[in-house]
């Protein structure tokens, strides 16, 4: 009982430039990632029960600061830092390594189809070729 004395914040920051894209990759990432990548994480009841709600708060704030999609403007301000997430997020999509396993245990919606990681590859290679354009310019 002593250990729910000990509170973790779950608040979300302001989201300060959100990712855009076309909508079926938006509503899949949306879905299966802003939880933990964004400043709009829905925290279930559970996040608030202790013990639970320390591995729930490392995980959200580890998350954020690896890649944050409320933050997505940070990244478009410089086409390589954006290459660079936009390559990361292709490699764990495509090799189903996210969402991680214990989040889909928990969140079943958030499963991608394999339409869903077909399409976000597809979007994020064509941001990148769009940079790549704009940049041969």
């Amino acid at each position: 009982m002593a250990v729910q004395l000990v509170r973790v914040d779950r608040s979300n920051p302001a989201v300060s430039g959100d990712l855009s894209a076309t909508p079926v990759v938006k509503d899949a990432i949306e879905r299966s990632c802003y939880d933990c990548h964004s400043n709009q994480t829905r925290w279930p009841w559970y996040s608030a029960v202790a013990p639970f709600s320390w591995w729930i708060h490392y995980e959200v704030e580890h998350g954020r600061r690896r890649f944050n999609f409320s933050s997505w403007t940070d990244y478009t301000s410089d086409p390589g830092t954006e290459d660079q997430k936009l390559d990361e997020v292709a490699r764990l999509i495509a090799s189903g390594a996210m969402p991680p396993w214990y989040y889909l245990a928990m969140h079943p919606r958030a499963r991608l189809t394999p339409e869903e990681r077909i399409a976000i590859t597809r979007w994020i290679a064509d941001e990148k070729s769009s940079h790549a354009s704009s940049a041969s310019r």
